[in-house]
């Protein structure tokens, strides 16, 4: 997750294209028998501050762990049977650049997609939305936590957004919404006046974060499912609930969850690095739903773990 970060713009979003129908080089390793998962969510950056700048007011010394590259990354997922992964743009560390993903993209196109940032505020964001589609950006980081706190209210009323969002019915690049739960009735209401643009909830909208899940919280989320094209994470459980494995505390929502939207738009996702850290692992994020979530058929739990994620981010 992301917490709150300064406004200041980043440097022009990086440019230049990518065949993403090239080879993979032999260390990824393309989704196979063996890795058939995908994990819809994860961080990466690299330790090379002086190639991929930080964003203002952050230095070499606030990368936390020192680095989490997307080969550091596929060490730990790869034997857990992940096979391709949505790389997710960090704000903390370089906000509205880019490059860092774009990069790991262009090295490995068939193994990543990207969701990437554009500034709302910035001239013609959905224009910058289009030049990205082709270097594999097919998902937006959409959160209120990088506007200051006064203007948090209004991170869904821009003409930029609004411009985004339109955008993003007609090239397929879905709103990847990073909110907490008292944001749900603002989102319920965009994704009315954008019936077409897909649109995914990260890490159930942090329901739980402070340690409680609330039914009045789900419930809102749940609602959100009478929009044809709104997903949701299952993701994050390091940061929701007991904050420990094995997460089963998790599992009443998560059949929520399943009950409202259905398998086909729900996708699991590790959100590492920070999933890796401390008690919590790699392996009990993706075995709460590939081995302990009972009652799931074979295809629903192929939906949870990969199509869902490969329908809405692995179509370009």
């Amino acid at each position: 997750m992301t917490p709150n970060v300064p406004l200041t713009r980043r440097a022009a979003l990086a440019a230049g294209s990518v065949a993403l129908g090239a080879a993979m080089t032999p260390h990824t390793g393309a989704a196979d028998d063996a890795r058939p998962w995908i994990d819809a969510h994860s961080h990466i950056w690299p330790a090379e501050t002086d190639k991929f700048p930080l964003a203002p007011g952050k230095a070499k010394k606030d990368l936390d762990p020192p680095s989490f590259t997307d080969d550091e990354l596929m060490k730990v997922a790869g034997p857990e049977g992940v096979g391709r992964v949505m790389l997710i743009q960090h704000s903390v560390y370089h906000l509205w650049d880019n490059a860092y993903l774009l990069d790991a993209v262009k090295r490995h196109p068939k193994l990543f997609r990207v969701q990437g940032m554009v500034d709302d505020r910035a001239k013609e964001p959905g224009a910058a939305m289009k030049k990205l589609l082709p270097l594999g950006v097919t998902g937006f980081r959409i959160t209120p936590f990088v506007r200051a706190k006064d203007d948090q209210p209004k991170w869904l009323d821009t003409p930029g957004m609004g411009e985004m969002w339109a955008t993003g019915t007609k090239t397929r690049q879905a709103m990847c919404l990073l909110i907490n739960p008292s944001d749900l009735p603002a989102t319920d209401a965009m994704c009315a006046k954008h019936p077409d643009t897909p649109v995914v909830i990260d890490h159930f909208a942090r329901i739980g974060a402070d340690g409680e899940i609330r039914d009045a919280d789900v419930k809102a989320l749940c609602k959100l499912a009478r929009h044809k094209h709104a997903h949701v994470k299952v993701s994050a459980f390091y940061a929701l609930g007991k904050k420990k494995p094995p997460h089963d505390e998790l599992v009443p929502m998560i059949r929520k969850l399943i009950d409202a939207f259905g398998p086909k738009r729900l996708m699991w996702a590790s959100d590492a690095p920070y999933q890796v850290q401390g008690a919590n692992t790699y392996k009990a994020s993706i075995a709460l739903v590939r081995d302990r979530l009972d009652g799931l058929s074979k295809t629903d739990r192929e939906w949870l773990l990969a199509k869902t994620a490969e329908a809405v981010f692995f179509f370009a």
